[in-house]
């Protein structure tokens, strides 16, 4: 066997080199491609490829199961036997996992799991490029400049277990991030776009967008921190949420550790977090947004085990109609609370029925309001409320009925998501968007943008 070696035959030598009383193989195929720009040019290009292999073993002791993870990148030949063995060692080494489960089995075989791993390469920008070329040439005559990057990954994961399970999901990644500055470098702004293949950005209409919000910033107003009417876009409405799910465990509830924990105990399953009819949501089949349909948990950990490795995922709502629906769940958690079986699912959707746009809900403000760019550095102050501070970056613009002024200071902030939720008067419409805080790690998102009557700008930030 060489390195070179199809990815389900090394998942399934590894499976047969296993004297554990349970292994999972996960193999996964990486590839990359990106550009880079400043100041309206290409800086630079890349391609690159790689594999990882995790072996997951399980040993049954007299106390219960325990298991051993190990993983390792560039896996050849040689190093087959000894990673294998490396994860049984850590087994025998470990004490009993306590999220221990059956292994996952009876579930159909992948039709595709022998094929050759999906990749990207560098004609995925084949469109874009020319496009973004375009686009820096109309920035140039408009006197302002371009810096930002796009990378595109696809990630084809092989999963295979000793009960049988050959599992295969192929996931294209794709993030565009784009700064204009103007040539003073005294104003800035960003726009982020989340795509599976870049054949839905136009580089034209992002560089418009930047354009008008640079314009907006030639007008400079200082504003005192305070509680203002604020136009959350969807870029910090997913920024938010995503942290909220990231704490929505069901486990950290039940034992009073979080805001969804219910005073003198439970959870707060059930009770209504908005008067808006929200509904958060996740879907692996969602369109556009499509993720992998099976757990796939390199690590124990949360909101996950990898005991759970294979388990079918299906579309859950974790706010429904304003109301708290569901808490996310290991089999092992689930069987703890007494709740239902709801793993974490690798996207999420808010839906509150409103037909907006952005553009729609500033012009619909009456007296002064706020519309923010994006948030960054988000950090939790207190996870019994879930209250989060972070700043704002790249444009905070003061509306005044129904018309944008000119641009104001940034400021941190102190809220709640869980709060915001309560607060909101009006969700727009519901669109695909790149958080930018968590875009490194997750990306399939769609949100409404969110007006909140009270948002607590806690401070003035001298930061960008």
């Amino acid at each position: 066997m060489s390195r070179v070696s199809k990815p389900h035959e090394i998942v399934e030598r590894a499976l047969e080199l296993s004297t554990a009383d349970g292994c999972v193989v996960i193999a996964d195929e990486e590839s990359s491609a990106n550009l880079r720009w400043a100041g309206n040019a290409l800086t630079t290009n890349g391609v690159t490829r790689g594999r990882t292999l995790t072996v997951i073993a399980t040993v049954d002791g007299a106390q219960g199961t325990a298991s051993g993870v190990v993983s390792r990148s560039a896996v050849t030949a040689d190093d087959l036997e000894p990673l294998v063995r490396a994860a049984e060692a850590a087994a025998r080494g470990a004490g009993p996992a306590e999220d221990a489960q059956p292994l996952v089995g009876e579930v159909p075989v992948s039709p595709d799991f022998t094929d050759a791993p999906a990749e990207t390469g560098s004609d995925v920008f084949a469109e874009f490029a020319p496009a973004l070329g375009d686009a820096f040439a109309r920035a140039r005559s408009g006197g302002r400049e371009l810096y930002g990057f796009a990378n595109h990954e696809m990630t084809s994961t092989y999963l295979g277990t000793s009960t049988g399970l050959r599992l295969r999901h192929d996931q294209p990644n794709g993030t565009l991030e784009l700064n204009a500055k103007s040539p003073d470098r005294t104003r800035s702004t960003w726009a982020g776009r989340s795509t599976r293949d870049f054949k839905d950005v136009d580089p034209a209409e992002l560089d418009a967008e930047l354009a008008r919000r640079l314009r907006w910033a030639e007008r400079r107003i200082e504003l005192p921190a305070g509680r203002y009417e604020t136009l959350l876009p969807p870029t910090a409405v997913a920024d938010l949420l995503i942290y909220q799910l990231w704490s929505s465990t069901a486990r950290d509830a039940a034992e009073g550790r979080t805001v969804f924990s219910r005073p003198g105990g439970g959870t707060r399953l059930g009770e209504k977090l908005s008067e808006l009819p929200l509904t958060l949501r996740s879907d692996p089949h969602a369109p556009g947004l499509e993720s992998a349909p099976f757990v796939i948990a390199h690590s124990s950990g949360d909101s996950a085990s990898v005991f759970d490795n294979g388990l079918p995922l299906a579309p859950t709502d974790w706010i429904r109609g304003g109301e708290l629906a569901h808490l996310t769940t290991t089999r092992h958690t689930a069987g703890l609370t007494g709740l239902p079986v709801a793993p974490a699912i690798d996207n999420l959707v808010l839906d509150g029925g409103g037909e907006r746009s952005l553009e729609e809900m500033v012009a619909s403000t009456t007296g002064r309001g706020l519309l923010l760019t994006c948030l960054w550095y988000i950090r939790e102050v207190d996870p019994a409320t879930l209250l989060l501070t972070g700043l704002t970056r790249d444009g905070v613009y003061l509306v005044e009925d129904g018309e944008v002024v000119g641009e104001v200071n940034n400021f941190r902030f102190n809220e709640s998501p869980v709060d915001l939720l309560s607060r909101a008067t009006e969700a727009g419409r519901t669109e695909k968007t790149l958080p930018r805080e968590w875009g490194d790690w997750f990306t399939r998102a769609a949100m409404p943008a969110l007006r909140i009557p009270d948002f607590n700008m806690s401070s003035v930030s001298p930061g960008v």
